[in-house]
């Protein structure tokens, strides 16, 4: 992208070098994989999907499969916190009505009133709201926003994505990841000591990988205790799970420095649909959309993210019920094999098995067909491996070929 005047003065005066503005003018799309759940390093290692014939994959490019690979139409893919209840019933039916104005550049016909939708349903101000193709490239782009050489971006470890990595320096921003308490929530009191003087605070609410519920204590102690000029960024991606209660953007509704950040990928099913939604003040939207730009949603998924959310009253209870139900089941498989877990309120948890490595789980349940999360991707739990709560038959698939793997036990070569 370019990066306008005001743009760049901005950064200069934050202490940006040329070669940093080079990078940031590159957009999100420079570091997008790195905030994107598929193409995430925590995701199911595609050179070791199996290149079968059958189904078409749920992401990738060509022929269909992880990266062009076509899937084992026996597989079991639970590794990208991928919903597969899919789109909402009322979503599909929205992409069918308003398909034949696809045509048509600018939004038309029914359920395209998704702007006004993203603020009502919660309570907030006409301009609290944004739209973007995912949550990645808002996350992406807050860091030039909000963070410099000198103002870090501070997140819990372990975390989603922590936070650009070494991508991110080459931005010009510094990423410091602080240990999770022992309950595996945010230790906002140390993320506050490790820099002071940051730009953010990242919360993922709840965590991923963890799938953990950080207080809202926590939340106001870090806007209390921060920078003036500094800002509370909370990623909602997967807060539908665990109840309006946990939801923040009532501190955007009063004028808090927070950004929310919210997905339709999640709970929605609409990971392929590319939706994502930045709650804030107008002036902290405005800060975020110097370098990044929102909108650009096809009519289908605009018209399906609208549909969806008109339809929360049922869509919600119904999916959490299924989600509840799925995940019960294998915490039940797990008990009884011994198997140890985090307890999650997302579509996702963190497992260990007794005597065996994160890497040694994941080859033995490939071996097995059964695709969850890529291995050490994790450094402080080298022992945990991430699996996503899929359908009543993946779950009842995964639990029986766990239970082959503790029977097992650690293969003869792990796979990273």
């Amino acid at each position: 992208m370019s990066l306008s005047k005001d743009a760049v003065k901005d950064l200069e005066n934050r202490g940006y070098s040329r070669r940093q503005i080079a990078h940031v003018a590159l957009g999100a799309a420079a570091v997008l994989p790195l905030f994107h759940e598929f193409a995430f390093a925590q995701d199911v290692n595609p050179d070791a999907m199996p290149a079968r014939g059958g189904r078409g994959g749920r992401g990738g490019s060509g022929g269909g499969g992880r990266g062009g690979r076509a899937m084992d139409p026996d597989a079991v893919v639970i590794g990208s916190n991928e919903n597969p209840m899919g789109p909402t019933k009322e979503g599909l039916e929205a992409i069918a009505k308003v398909s034949p104005l696809a045509w048509r550049y600018t939004p038309a016909g029914d359920n395209n009133d998704l702007e006004s939708l993203i603020i009502s349903t919660e309570n907030l101000k006409q301009g609290y709201g944004v739209l973007y193709p995912g949550s990645g490239p808002a996350l992406a782009d807050l860091h030039p926003a909000f963070t410099s050489p000198t103002r870090s971006w501070v997140m819990g470890s372990p975390g989603y994505g922590s936070g650009g990595g070494g991508r991110n320096g080459e931005r010009g921003g510094k990423t410091i990841s602080v240990k999770l308490r022992a309950d595996h929530t945010h230790d906002v009191e140390a993320m506050i000591k490790a820099d002071p003087n940051a730009g953010v605070y990242y919360i993922c609410n709840p965590n991923n990988p963890t799938g953990t519920i950080t207080p809202r204590k926590d939340m106001e102690y870090i806007l209390a205790n921060k920078q003036k000029d500094a800002i509370l960024v909370i990623d909602e991606a997967y807060v539908h799970f665990s109840g309006r209660d946990n939801m923040s953007t009532d501190l955007v509704a009063k004028d808090k420095d927070v950004i929310v950040l919210r997905t339709f990928s999640k709970i929605y099913g609409m990971a392929g649909l590319r939706a994502g939604i930045a709650y804030g003040r107008p002036d902290l939207l405005a800060q975020l959309g110097k370098f990044g730009k929102p909108g650009n949603l096809s009519q289908g998924t605009r018209a399906c993210c609208a549909a969806s959310l008109k339809a929360n009253a049922t869509v919600l209870p119904e999916r959490i019920k299924t989600y509840e139900r799925n995940r019960a089941i294998t915490y039940e498989a797990m008990d009884k094999l011994g198997v140890g877990y985090v307890p999650t309120v997302g579509n996702f948890f963190m497992m260990t098995v007794k005597g065996m490595t994160g890497a040694q789980v994941g080859t033995a349940l490939q071996a097995k067909k059964i695709y969850v999360a890529g291995a050490n991707r994790w450094p402080e739990w080298p022992n945990h491996i991430r699996v996503t709560v899929g359908s009543f038959e993946e779950m009842t698939k995964f639990n029986a070929a766990l239970a082959q793997v503790v029977k097992e036990g650690p293969p003869a070569v792990a796979k990273g």
